[in-house]
């Protein structure tokens, strides 16, 4: 099991316990062995320890050795990542032009998924809530992602940042060069991509893979106890991606 795997996991036991010693507290789950208040109150204050213990579990830090990728370039250095695979019956090209069609209604469950992370609050316009119909990347690189690098029919890298300073401000757009070179303290930076790959006659691998560097311990501290509770709704959301990229691509006159 890797760290990150490992974070994620202890929090989400830990999670799971205290759901089931907050439900005890109101009607103990006596078939779970818990009889008492007193023992759902232990049960809820174990799983919140555990909950922090896993939030504090050090990330370590992971270099590319040999850049291969667009995204190798853009985040070569990272402490936190996710990757998800999925080959389609269909050429490079119909897999590139569905990766770059998609909108947020074609995606299984990411109404869903992105209203609970926004705590049901409608927000301004952002991949966390994206107007219907119009394509999810095309939403995400107008508002609060920077498009990185494009190479047509085979990759798309897109990047922002997901930790800052309290009460800090841009002063004006990024751009690519910027986030490549960008170290200030205090900040997480996620990198994006989808990768298209060959895979035998008529088909094609698609890849897309999610990079996170902080830039300093405290930032690390801070994207670490987040990510290790969205991490399993965020990968929700990236397998139903690649399945909604496979759908469109599969369609007829794609």
């Amino acid at each position: 099991m890797t760290e990150t795997m490992l974070g994620v996991v202890v929090v989400d036991l830990g999670l799971l316990t205290a759901f089931l010693g907050a439900v005890s507290l109101v009607k103990p789950l006596a078939f779970l062995g818990i009889r008492t208040r007193r023992r759902a109150a232990l049960l809820l204050a174990l799983g919140l320890v555990v909950v922090v213990a896993g939030a504090s579990l050090p990330a370590r830090e992971v270099r590319v050795a040999v850049p291969r990728t667009e995204l190798d370039r853009f985040a070569p250095a990272y402490q936190f990542n996710e990757v998800h695979s999925l080959i389609i019956a269909a050429p490079r090209e119909r897999v590139y032009r569905a990766i770059k069609s998609v909108s947020a209604d074609e995606i299984l469950f990411f109404r869903l998924l992105t209203w609970i992370r926004r705590f049901g609050h409608p927000g301004p316009e952002s991949i966390l809530s994206a107007p219907e119909r119009q394509p999810l990347l095309d939403v995400a690189t107008r508002t609060s992602f920077l498009l990185l690098a494009q190479e047509p029919n085979r990759e798309i890298v897109v990047g922002a940042a997901v930790v800052t300073p309290p009460g800090w401000r841009p002063r004006r757009r990024a751009t690519p060069e910027d986030f490549r070179t960008f170290r200030t303290p205090g900040f997480a930076l996620a990198a994006m991509s989808f990768l298209v790959e060959d895979a035998g006659p008529g088909a094609a691998k698609v890849t897309t893979e999610t990079r996170i560097y902080a830039t300093d311990a405290s930032a690390r501290r801070r994207f670490a106890a987040y990510w290790r509770v969205i991490y399993p709704g965020s990968a929700l959301i990236r397998r139903m991606w690649l399945r909604a990229i496979a759908k469109r691509a599969l369609s007829p006159g794609a």
